[in-house]
């Protein structure tokens, strides 16, 4: 039964009170779920995607553990261990246990790569009982002996099936022989292929399992849309867009960290306000692009995947896929950055002829058909400068409720041949999508 306040899961008042603090009141469906099990501690796995509220659902019963059960040291050690994938998500889950342990006498440390170790190194001399850590480093402090993980209690390994996307795997199998075989232990991921699974049934003992959203789900606040646009012309159609549209806030996800930083590049010479973020950006610039996105200074986050997952940003109101991911799942993060807690936001995506083929992937995993925007020119349309058509240009010809394939140009002619003859023998005798009304409206 999913329980609608903080106040009906037994937590304890420095607890509730960090929560309304933050004016949280109303449970998400895994925090009302998960945090009565933890607390009786049962071992958990998790299948939720990101923005569901599920590190407070670990979070909050880690803090009630440590602080019910004090230590006899004097000096503070690593009681519970926290994994992340990336330097954002495991900063931003350190902020969420300061938040959340403002009331109580805990300490705890965020460590990752791309940074001095001095200063991580210092707070570890100082002891610490929580630790949010990336596994590289983790594992290069406890080889110089900074970390000692043989008293570790709790053990949560976030976003588990990004960590073996990134190729953590034996990082992880390593992190886990150093530590005591006596521990609770956590495992949440967005999705659940069978590596995560085998993963799981090797680390967790009898688990409470919760599914938040099957993998083929569809996030309802989410308003998606696709525009066929060919790849020369996409920046002339996003800075339009972000021009003619209240687009408040965005994310704009590339393919590489070149393609980022040369259209945030072409974005500022366009009088935008935007930042770059990727692998190749120090943890310092990153620091300051993320802090400007949030504060309303920057307008525009141009990323790589690395910012899909995980990151909770608040306000944004747009996710552009301006590069169609070829792995399907990765869409599902990726739009995953709006519409978060309840919150509506758009997802719009652009997709050039030769990215056909990673639409019709995604639109697979999700069951769905992701429909055309009603500005969709297709791809042998007008360009983004030319004169809008005339609506009642439009209206003259009835249109088809089942969205085809928009035709490709004559260069694109030959590549898309046969994937365009499969969709027009399919849809033989059906009338014409919407994408090619408005071209033959405009060469009429």
């Amino acid at each position: 039964m999913h329980l609608k306040t903080f106040s009906q899961l037994n937590l304890i008042e420095p607890l509730l009170r960090a929560v309304s603090a933050r004016n949280y009141d109303t449970t998400t469906p895994i925090q009302a779920e998960t945090i009565p099990p933890l607390l009786a501690g049962r071992d958990v796995l998790g299948c939720a995607q990101t923005g569901t509220g599920k590190t407070a659902a670990f979070a909050l019963p880690i803090l009630q553990h440590i602080s019910e059960r004090p230590s006899l040291s004097k000096r503070p050690y690593i009681r519970a261990l926290v994994l992340a994938p990336t330097r954002e998500l495991a900063a931003q889950i350190g902020t969420s246990f300061e938040a959340y342990s403002q009331f109580l006498k805990i300490r705890q440390t965020v460590i990752f790569g791309g940074v001095r170790p001095s200063t991580q190194i210092q707070a570890l001399k100082r002891g610490v009982d929580i630790l949010v850590a990336t596994p590289g480093r983790l594992l290069d402090l406890q080889e110089q002996g900074f970390v000692d993980l043989n008293q570790v209690e709790f053990f949560v390994l976030d976003e588990a099936d990004r960590m073996l996307d990134m190729g953590f795997i034996n990082d992880i199998r390593r992190i886990i022989k150093l530590l005591p075989e006596r521990r609770q232990n956590l495992l949440f991921s967005a999705t659940m292929p069978r590596s995560i699974a085998k993963l799981a049934d090797s680390v967790l003992d009898q688990p409470f399992r919760f599914h938040i959203a099957p993998r083929k789900s569809v996030i309802p606040e989410i308003q998606q849309e696709v525009m066929f646009v060919e790849q020369q012309k996409k920046r002339h159609l996003l800075i339009q867009i972000i021009r003619e549209n209240q687009v408040e806030q965005a994310i704009v996800f590339m393919r590489t960290k070149h393609r980022a930083n040369r259209l945030a590049q072409q974005l500022y010479r366009a009088r935008i306000s935007v930042e770059a973020i990727h692998g190749n950006k120090s943890q310092a610039a990153r620091d300051r692009a993320l802090r400007s996105f949030r504060q309303g200074e920057t307008r525009i986050l141009v990323a790589t995947d690395i910012a899909a997952r995980g990151l909770d940003i608040h306000g944004v109101s747009h996710v552009f896929n301006f590069d169609l991911p070829n792995e399907a799942e990765s869409y599902v993060h990726r739009i995953g950055r709006t519409g978060r807690a309840g919150r509506s936001g758009i997802a719009i995506a652009f997709c050039a002829p030769e990215e056909y083929v990673y639409l019709k992937g995604i639109e697979k995993l999700m069951g769905i058909q992701i429909p055309p925007s009603e500005f969709d020119q297709g791809w042998d349309g007008p360009t983004v400068e030319d004169k809008a058509v005339p609506e009642k240009q439009i209206k003259q010809t009835p249109t088809s409720l089942e969205r085809q394939k928009p035709r490709p140009t004559q260069r694109n002619q030959v590549k898309q041949k046969s994937t365009h003859s499969r969709r027009k023998k399919a849809s033989s005798g059906k009338s014409k999508s919407k994408s090619q009304l408005r071209f033959a409206a405009a060469s009429s």
